[in-house]
């Protein structure tokens, strides 16, 4: 190399460069009123449109857009060229194609363009997450903007899988709720056959440091636990959660989320999504008819019925702010999982830790809903993605032959019954199924905090009650936090201790996501019994005694922040009830009461160890300010225009 011109080649037709071309044959079929009246921007995207190759007599039909977040570089026989972030994204590409085929096979013009996402996955316990939340919006702003910029659209259609990217595009969609738009979810990849899912794999380490596992194992259970190279992970996490809220919401169309990733019923739904756009086009709908109150309040009443993924609680919020509607406060989500049952068994919840593609067999969204419609817990004249009320969709699905062949295929190939994956509201309760999400608060979460209840271990619970006190072990960062869990750190945890991570809200790490805290201590032997509280986020397929959220979080001055070891912590988590607590109650050997907590707290100053991320970024800072302005963790994390004129004194 050090002999060779930098630029020196040995491939001579590098120097064959052409200075012209011919242009594509035909004539654009203007007319003397467009040359007239139509915008420049227009007519040279016709003259563009010709030069990628599109028959020039056949433009001027109904233009739609088809937004993605593909990543990555698949050959045409699907080996990788460029790898993805993750699977998610992987073969979305493949949904855009058969769309964009059906719009031009009904005579219509398809666009296409894209905006990847990262995978929280790959990013768990690295700098990576710190951008994690934060893309979210950003990725929003951008195909917002991506859909303004093809001004000659009739409708779009958005194509989305996981944790972020599909929260981002329901934003974007709901934010131009002007158009007609379908969002197509990227549906789920599949379990391997023998071994573990993608949620207990992200433990590995953990099992590895305490000898749980051998290396060998370790190897060959990582290298086969996404089993197809397509879709969201195969637990009810972030990812499957936020289809199923999609396709409640009315974005998606019924029995669209959770398909499996590359198979003929997941491309089906591509192109029947294509004809619902056009569809609501040539009926006059927009998305401003479809995603309403209404629609919201279903949207959060099929969320507690499937134990879905406490990040939902910054997204569904998100989209209402985008969708110009009231974001839901935390009473509405109180209200709304006190007076909705539990239905699904599924991973990581349980009781039966099925994967995600069994739900979808067994009915998923519209199966779930039956039972809902019958207990009156939904608004039946909420429109679908199909423009038709929810109530005549049910209608349809539960007469359905789609609905019949796939749950007796389910019992056929599996040997499950789809009645043991999605649960009659009787058989529930039978079961002992908890309700979803409980909010505790105390005088170490003034503002509130959220627990998943339905993953903690029934064995802990007493009548339905979570009880625990303990010393609380405090980390103000996650890499000294699972250092401890994996005994290298200086300071040990053990079974009764309390875990407690400050600092990592939105202003110290962009509220990062802390699963791999989480997913040790499910798969460690004496996990369930070190309960987790932090002012961050889990992931949704984390378990355990895990309160996060916890507001204000420790930077902007909460308790939590004031926090030191062996403060005895008082932990409740009444499922029946409907209540919870956490409070600061004594100190090492002296157990006092929430009252002495409360006026310890109050003398006490913040932690002087506390402190932003070194390496959080300028990008998330910022996005971390304009939050908090907005409404913060509890109102979605969102960017309030008005709200943030008037801090500005603009308004």
């Amino acid at each position: 190399m050090a002999n060779t011109n930098l630029f020196d080649t040995s491939d001579a037709q590098i120097f064959d460069v052409q200075t012209s071309a011919p242009g594509p044959l035909g004539r654009l079929p203007f007319t003397e009123t467009m040359l007239r009246d139509r915008p420049s921007g227009d007519l040279f995207g016709w003259s563009q449109n010709a030069g990628m190759g599109w028959d020039p007599s056949q433009l001027g039909g109904d233009e739609y857009l088809i937004l993605s977040t593909m990543g990555g570089l698949r050959d045409p026989d699907g080996r990788p060229i460029a790898l993805g972030y993750h699977t998610g994204h992987w073969e979305v590409g493949l949904l855009v194609e058969a769309a964009a085929k059906e719009l031009k096979q009904l005579g219509f013009l398809p666009f296409a363009g894209h905006c990847s996402d990262p995978c929280d996955g790959r990013s768990q316990g690295t700098a990576g997450m710190f951008d994690s939340l934060a893309y979210r919006n950003d990725a929003a702003i951008v195909l917002r903007r991506l859909i303004r910029s093809l001004p000659t659209r009739r409708g779009v259609l958005g194509v989305a899988t996981c944790d972020k990217g599909h929260p981002a595009m329901m934003m974007a969609l709901a934010g131009c709720g002007d158009l007609p738009s379908v969002l197509i979810p990227g549906g789920v990849t599949l379990p391997p056959r023998s071994g573990e899912d993608a949620g207990r794999i992200q433990s590995l380490g953990a099992r590895f440091a305490h000898g749980e596992i051998s290396l060998r194992e370790a190897a060959e259970l990582g290298c086969r636990a996404c089993a197809t190279p397509g879709g969201g992970c195969q637990f009810l996490g972030t990812a499957a959660t936020a289809q199923v809220v999609g396709e409640s919401l009315g974005l998606s169309l019924p029995h669209s989320a959770l398909a499996p990733s590359g198979q003929p019923v997941w491309l089906d739904m591509a192109k029947r999504s294509a004809q619902a756009v056009v569809a609501q086009s040539q009926r006059g709908l927009t998305l401003r008819d479809i995603v309403t109150e209404s629609s919201v309040r279903n949207a959060m009443v099929v969320h507690a019925a499937f134990g879905g993924s406490t990040n939902l609680l910054l997204h569904v919020p998100a989209v209402a702010h985008a969708a110009g509607l009231r974001r839901p406060t935390v009473e509405d989500w109180i209200e709304v999982n006190r007076i909705t049952p539990r239905l699904v068994s599924a991973l990581p919840n349980g009781p039966i830790d099925h994967p995600t593609v069994r739900v979808f067999l067994a009915g998923a969204v519209p199966e779930v809903m039956l039972h809902l419609r019958e207990l009156g817990l939904l608004d039946l004249e909420a429109l679908t993605a199909w423009g038709v009320p929810l109530n005549s969709v049910l209608d349809s699905w539960a007469s359905s032959q789609r609905r019949k062949r796939l749950r007796d295929l389910l019992l056929r190939r599996d040997g499950i019954d789809p009645e043991d994956v999605i649960f009659s509201p009787q058989e529930a309760e039978n079961r002992g199924l908890s309700r979803t999400l409980v909010f505790p608060v105390g005088n170490i979460a003034p503002e509130g905090s959220v627990v998943k209840a339905t993953a903690i271990d029934a064995e802990l619970f007493d009548e339905g009650v979570y009880s625990h006190v303990g010393k609380a072990r405090v980390f103000t960062s996650e890499v000294s936090a699972i250092q401890a869990i994996k005994g290298q750190g200086e300071r040990s945890l053990e079974p009764g201790h309390v875990l407690v991570l400050a600092g990592c809200g939105p202003a110290g790490s962009g509220m990062e996501e802390t699963y791999q805290l989480t997913a040790a201590l499910k798969h460690l032997a004496w996990g369930k019994h070190v309960p987790l509280i932090t002012d961050a986020r889990f992931s949704g397929v984390s378990t355990g005694a895990c309160l996060g959220h916890i507001g204000p979080e420790a930077l902007a001055g909460g308790p939590l922040g004031k926090l030191i070891d062996d403060d005895l912590i008082e932990i409740t988590v009444d499922t029946k009830a409907f209540t919870g607590s956490i409070d600061l109650v004594g100190h090492g050997d002296v157990l006092a009461d929430a009252d002495w907590g409360n006026k310890e707290l109050c003398l006490r100053p913040t932690r002087p160890d506390l402190a932003p991320a070194d390496n959080l970024p300028d990008d998330t800072r910022l996005w971390s300010l304009l939050q908090q302005v907005s409404g913060g963790t509890w109102g979605g994390c969102i960017y309030d225009l008005e709200a943030i004129a008037r801090r500005l004194g603009y308004a």
